[in-house]
């Protein structure tokens, strides 16, 4: 890395390299999500960065807090193990890592901490060791797409039904328009009489951010009249492709077709080689339906500390 790089610009260059750095860690996501207010601790053994911490700092006033960013469904703690480590040295090294990032963190003059850390990072141990508290979540992944006979055989009976219902009256199509798309989204959320909780500027640089990378699919169905029903849309990284926002049209809420793009999500992880993480959901309803697609449920912690 070169000399005189500050450590945001150290890490932009590394996690934008490093293919085991999930989706959401990436400097370029975060750059995309929540533009200069977020950092990064990077912990370096012999000048190669050893562990890692991205985050998003929000400020108001004099109260600082870590948090988690928008459309962001997780950051946390990435680490590069030593090769043929025994498990407890393992441990050991995961110790000695997060206490020297809870150094860091505990340098920023923080009044709340709080953010997401994915499924694989499971050990929060030094965290608890510290102060922290811990809330599990869950989200749902399809971890082997390649055989997708398979897959398809593992969805329950009604989502099979639903999909052989769907594909008699709709069809799959690219090429909607980011502002298409914000659209249909926002509208599932004025049909609960919610807020959509994130900006047309904030999607709009996440999809040009994951263009320039070949790392985001929009797919809609239409029906024979060219109604559309519903968009999803869909991003990845090297092991990984996350449905990560959809959105229908009021009018055609029950003909199913949410069911049949997340079908091709997941058609799309099979091509890739990839795993398919539906993103949660904590609400019961969602949970069901992700649930139904054969999914595994995985566990990740939610840590957090109110200084």
């Amino acid at each position: 890395m070169g000399r005189g790089m500050t450590e945001l610009e150290k890490y932009l260059q590394f996690s934008e390299q490093e293919t085991t750095i999930p989706l959401f860690s990436k400097g370029w996501w975060m750059d995309a999500v929540c533009p200069n207010e977020w950092g990064a601790i990077l912990i370096k053994e012999n000048g190669e960065i050893r562990a890692s911490l991205p985050y998003y700092l929000q400020q108001i006033g004099t109260e600082k807090e870590i948090r988690k960013a928008t459309l962001t469904q997780t950051n946390g703690i990435w680490m590069r193990y030593p090769p043929d480590q025994k498990y407890e040295r393992t441990l050991t090294y995961e110790k000695n890592m997060m206490n020297t990032i809870i150094d860091e963190i505990e340098k920023l003059g923080l009044t709340k901490y709080q953010q997401y850390f994915h499924y694989s990072f499971t050990n929060w141990l030094p965290f608890y060791w510290r102060g922290y508290s811990q809330t599990t979540r869950y989200t749902y992944v399809i971890h082997h797409t390649s055989n997708l006979d398979e897959v398809y055989q593992n969805f329950n009976s009604n989502i099979r039904k639903n999909i052989r219902k769907a594909e008699k009256s709709l069809q799959i199509y690219e090429g909607l328009g980011i502002d298409e798309f914000y659209h249909l989204n926002k509208l599932t959320f004025e049909r609960q009489n919610l807020e959509i909780p994130y900006s047309f500027e904030t999607v709009l640089r996440i999809d040009e951010a994951c263009e320039q990378r070949n790392a985001r699919k929009i797919y809609y169905c239409a029906d024979e009249q060219h109604q559309i029903h519903a968009a999803a849309y869909f991003v990845w990284d090297d092991e990984t492709v996350y449905y990560l926002m959809s959105g229908s049209n009021p009018d055609y809420r029950n003909n199913q077709s949410l069911t049949l793009l997340i079908y091709e999500g997941i058609k799309l992880a099979s091509r890739l080689n990839r795993k398919f993480d539906f993103e949660g959901s904590m609400k019961q309803n969602i949970e069901q339906f992700f649930r139904q697609f054969g999914s595994r449920q995985m566990p990740y912690h939610n840590i957090h500390k109110v200084f």
